[in-house]
This record gives C-alpha cells, sequence and structure tokens, in this order.
C-alpha cells in the first residue's frame, strides 16, 4: 500500500498547495478563495510552532494560453510573464497571502523535471504511443466522456462546465496505463477514507473509478506551446500531467532531495471540485506509477456563485477581489468567504450579505468589545491594565469560554478544514464577553468607590482583555493585521512579545497579559462602512 502525507514526520513541513491557476486572465473571487483557505490553514499551523510549507502559483502551458496569447497579439510567454507580475502576484501579496514558494510552470526547475518524470515512466513501460479521437473541451483542456456533456437547445454538445461547445479532436498521442491503476485506487480509497474530502467528492470519484478507467493521453501534437515529450519532439506533454507536477518539482524532485524528502508529499492539496478527478485519480495514479508516496488530502472546494452561476470570467460574473477589499477591507474580505460558506459547500456570494455580516459581527462584536475595553480601561486606570483580585464564577465562565473556542478552533481549523465552524467558535466566544461586560456592567461598578469596588471593576476588566488577548491569537491566521492591532492595542506586544510568536494551543492559558500592560485605543478595527460604490 502506497504511503501517504499523513504518515510523514513531525519533522517534516506541514505542506499546503493550491491549485496552480491557469493564467488566460486575471484572478476572480473564485482564484482569491482557494487562496485564502490555504494562507488560513498554513498560518494557523505555523501559530502551532510547526514547519510549513505554502505552495501556489500559475499553469502556462497548453492550448487555452496559447490561443489568448494569440487574441492578444503577442507571445505565450509574454502573455504569461504579463499576467503573473501585473495581476497574480501583486494580488496575493494584496491579500497578505504567506506563500512560501510561487512556482511557474515555463520555469526550467520545473519544465526539465517533467521531462525527467515523463521519461522515467516510458522507461518504465509505463507510456506507450496510440492514437484517440473524441470531444475535447479547451477551457478545462481535456477530453470529455460523451455521457458528461450536455446539449444546448440547437442540440450542439457544451462543456458541462463551461457552457461551451467541445471540439472533436483526432491525433496520435502517447498514453498513460492508467486503466491498471483502478483496482489500487480504490484499494487506497478503501484504506484512506479521509484522503477525498468533502465526503460527496470522494463519493464521487469512487463512483467514477469503480466504472473502469481508460487510459490517459499524455501528449499532444497539434499545437507547440507545452513541455516536449523528451523522446518525440513533436508532441508536448499533456497540460494537466504537466500542471500536477508542480507539486513534486517545487519542492525539489529530482534536484534537492534533502528538501523533497523534508516535504513531500503534500498534506493537503486544496482544489475546486471541478479539477478534483485530476487530483485524486491522474496524480496518485502516476505517483504509484513513480513509486512515490501519496498525499495525505485533496479537499474540494465548492463554487463561489453569482445569480446560480459559477464564478468565472467566461461566465461574466468574475469579480476582483479588489473591488470588495477597497471598500470593506482586506482582514474583512479574508474573513468573510471562509465565515460564510461551509468550506466544500457551494455558496452565493452578495454585497448585502457581506456587509450586514460586517455590520453585525465585526464592527458591533468585536471591534466594538476592543474599543469598550480600551476606552474604560483608560478611563478609570489611565491606560495601565490593573490587576484582577475578586474573580468568581462570572470570570470562570469566560476562562472557559476560551479554552472551549481554543480547542474547538484548533480542531476545526487545523484538523478538519473546517474554516466555518473554527470561525464560529471563537466569535461565539466573543459573543459569551460582549455579553459577560453587559451583564457586570462596569460603569456602574466604576462608581463604588469601596475596595470591594475598586476590586471588582479591576477584575471585569482584567477579564476582558485577556479575553482578547486569546482572541488575537485565535483569529491571527484570519485577520492578521487587524489582530496585530488588537495585540498591539492590549499592550501584549510590549509585555509578551510578537504575536506570531503566540501559540494557539498555549491561547487558553489565563492570566498571560501581566498587570500594569499599557492599553491604548488606537484606530477603530472595522471602520462603519460608507455607502456602496456605484
Amino acid at each position: 500500500m502506497a504511503a501517504t502525507g499523513s504518515e510523514k514526520q513531525a519533522a517534516t513541513a506541514f505542506y499546503v498547495s493550491t491549485p496552480i491557476y491557469y493564467v488566460n486572465d486575471a484572478p476572480h473571487l473564485g482564484h482569491a478563495y482557494t487562496t485564502v483557505a490555504g494562507d488560513v490553514l498554513t498560518r494557523w499551523h505555523r501559530q502551532r510552532g510547526e514547519k510549513v510549507w505554502y505552495l501556489t502559483g500559475t499553469d502556462e502551458h497548453g492550448q487555452k494560453i496559447m490561443r489568448t496569447a494569440e487574441a492578444n497579439n503577442v507571445t505565450p510567454q509574454a502573455w504569461c510573464d504579463k499576467l503573473v507580475e501585473e495581476a497574480w502576484k501583486p494580488l496575493w501579496e494584496h491579500l497578505n497571502i504567506a506563500n512560501d514558494d510561487f512556482i511557474r510552470t515555463t520555469e526550467k526547475r520545473h519544465t526539465d523535471r517533467v521531462q525527467e518524470f515523463v521519461q522515467d515512466l516510458h522507461d518504465k513501460g509505463e507510456i506507450y504511443k496510440g492514437g484517440y479521437e473524441g470531444p475535447y473541451c479547451v477551457g478545462c483542456e481535456e477530453y470529455k466522456l460523451p455521457g458528461d456533456l450536455i446539449e444546448d437547445e440547437a442540440g450542439v454538445k457544451l462543456c458541462p462546465i463551461h457552457k461551451k461547445p467541445v471540439e472533436i479532436l483526432k491525433e496520435e498521442n502517447y498514453f498513460f496505463k492508467l486503466s491498471e491503476y483502478g483496482p489500487k485506487l480504490l484499494e487506497f480509497y478503501a484504506a484512506n477514507p479521509g484522503f477525498i474530502q468533502p465526503e460527496s467528492a470522494r463519493n464521487e470519484v469512487v463512483n467514477f473509478v469503480k466504472q473502469g478507467l481508460q487510459d490517459l493521453s499524455i501528449s499532444r501534437s497539434t499545437f507547440d506551446w507545452g513541455v516536449p515529450v523528451p523522446w518525440d519532439e513533436k508532441h508536448v506533454i499533456y497540460v494537466w500531467v504537466d500542471a500536477l507536477l508542480n507539486y513534486a518539482t517545487a519542492v525539489g524532485y529530482g534536484a534537492n532531495q534533502e528538501k523533497f524528502d523534508g516535504t513531500f508529499p503534500a498534506n493537503v492539496h486544496l482544489v475546486g471540485k471541478d479539477i478534483l478527478r485530476f487530483h485524486a485519480v491522474i496524480w496518485p495514479a502516476m505517483l504509484m506509477a513513480q513509486g512515490l508516496p501519496l498525499p495525505g488530502r485533496v479537499a474540494a472546494n465548492g463554487w463561489l456563485m453569482v445569480g446560480g452561476e459559477k464564478m468565472s470570467k467566461s461566465n461574466l460574473t468574475g469579480i476582483k477581489p479588489q473591488d470588495l477589499t477597497s471598500h470593506f477591507g482586506v482582514d474583512a474580505y479574508r474573513w468573510y468567504f471562509l465565515r460564510a460558506i461551509a468550506f466544500g459547500s457551494d455558496g452565493s456570494f452578495s454585497w448585502e450579505d457581506f456587509t450586514a455580516r460586517y455590520t453585525s459581527e465585526l464592527a458591533n462584536d468585536y471591534g466594538n468589545l476592543a474599543s469598550r475595553l480600551a476606552a474604560m480601561v483608560g478611563k478609570y486606570y489611565g491606560g495601565a491594565l490593573p490587576e484582577a483580585t475578586a474573580s468568581g464564577e462570572a470570570e470562570q465562565a469566560v476562562r472557559e469560554g476560551l479554552a472551549k473556542a481554543v480547542a474547538t478552533a484548533d480542531q476545526k481549523i487545523g484538523e478538519e478544514l473546517d474554516f466555518q465552524a473554527g470561525i464560529l467558535a471563537v466569535f461565539d466566544f466573543v459573543k459569551q464577553v460582549n455579553g459577560y461586560i453587559t451583564d457586570q456592567e462596569p460603569w456602574k461598578v466604576a462608581k463604588d468607590e469601596s475596595p470591594e469596588g475598586k476590586a471588582r471593576l479591576a477584575t471585569i476588566l482584567y477579564t476582558a482583555a485577556e479575553a482578547l488577548r486569546g482572541v488575537a491569537v485565535l483569529l491571527n491566521s484570519v485577520m492578521p493585521d487587524t489582530s496585530q492591532k488588537l495585540w498591539e492595542s492590549l499592550g501584549a506586544e510590549e509585555s509578551l512579545g510578537a504575536l506570531s510568536d503566540q501559540r494557539v494551543q498555549d491561547a487558553a492559558t489565563w492570566g498571560r497579559l501581566p498587570a500594569g500592560a499599557t492599553v491604548t485605543k488606537g484606530a477603530v478595527l472595522f471602520p462603519r462602512l460608507e455607502e456602496k460604490p456605484a
């Protein structure tokens, strides 16, 4: 049985990848959704103190790229260079994506290793020459099975994803013996039930493989924008074989064995559900053929929908992330999609829903709590955090609430990739702390000049500050800029050190903020929204 990424030693990196994205156009919300999810996941594991490797990049070969470049009167390479440098990399920087590497499939470090991998399979007898004719979707860069196609009103066969007519291609190709790996894949799926997520995606793949696999055409001879087949340069390597290998070439396959052994295979491949079969069928079969370990998990996120259609440029529903970040801010953007949509399910975006959640949960619940606490410490104690000396059942409930939030968020985000449930656990705790403040009424307690009254006020404000200290740690992966502002506002940077050095698993340890820490009221964490732009 093939090994998986879940069996890697603790000393190796927690390795997460996004798909490498096609550069036929600028990125939209759907691309950013997956990339932000990967960033939150890897930041979370860094916050645990783990070694992490986060990979993203661009897929730059294939017929679709070639045609797009031709339509823009430039070479494919020039088109890719322009899009990567002017659109893709700047967006990831804008969204605060902390990727460790950015792989481009036109890089020599990749193309050389792709040729070596395919040559090895050929030498092992895993590849043979043959012919094929069938319906091909250029948008998917994939031959389609007749049963997968849909028809328009005129009876024209369409790709079910792109809703565009397929082309009937006939060419002489080289084939990988994928059909021989069906039984091995089914055995692997059975032994590793968590390999494909969510469960609905797993069932789809298992049923697909049970129907019998066809050998995979791994070359093209009707165009030349790709990696040449090393033994027959009249052919280029099929773009998906080329693309999937980025997960190996980016971490040293065939070039840096130490790095490769310490990173590969990926613990988690994050993919869109439309490319699930490539990652859950073709990719593991390729690895099996080469005797390499298989990934720990392939997690398919759903589609972002607008007006009932998958968000994409081809459907004219592509929305630029900057359209939203300019209004809501980057941190709120990162928070919203993981908060509003269960990862693995389709979800609909609406401006109205974003606005409502921003106002209710971020501005009113979270931001207002931080602002009130800083204002009261400033008013009653000159900005110096008081010492808690009169704790009771109410404070114990807050401490237990933080411990529950830490445990739930760590399990849901760090292990289950249930970002929504993890974030909700933290915001349920924020609501609890708001309720605690409302119930304890520190503004009334402040009027009590007795020693008991003074002790009670100090305890209430310290409890709220310690709670927010824990919240800053828990939300640092999701909203790093805002969490840093809160951390500094609490005086934690000065007294406890860098926020990035705080461990998720220690966030519930009560009493970490020292009495006397300087609490300041900085800028509002989540400003009031202006009117929606026209």
